[in-house]
């Protein structure tokens, strides 16, 4: 099981990524656009600069939705491999037999 500190601090991100999401898009769009005067462009890059460093998609960590463990996730079921092997070993996923010789 993860700190539960960490689990509440990637869950903040999560919040802060969602909430800002489309503003981000809008001030890189505007950034990216060569179109536009450079003025306006590098003041799209300083209002980017000021909204908050954790509200960044790159920040985010993947992370198992029952434990919270950061390393051995698989993305496809959202779990670390050890939740895996546990739960493949109840029957719990179906198609799946934990093999032993």
């Amino acid at each position: 099981m993860a700190k539960e500190s960490m689990i509440e601090r990637q869950k903040k991100r999560e919040r802060l990524v969602k909430k800002y999401a489309g503003k981000r898009a809008a001030l890189k769009e505007i950034i990216r656009d060569e179109s536009k005067p450079m003025e306006e462009r590098f003041k799209a890059t300083l209002k980017l600069a000021e909204l908050p460093r954790n509200s960044s998609a790159v920040r985010l960590n993947n992370r198992c939705q029952l434990t919270g463990r950061p390393r051995g996730y698989y993305r496809k079921l959202k779990l670390s491999r050890i939740m895996l092997r546990e739960l493949a070993s109840q029957g719990k996923i179906p198609g799946m037999v934990k093999s032993s010789w």
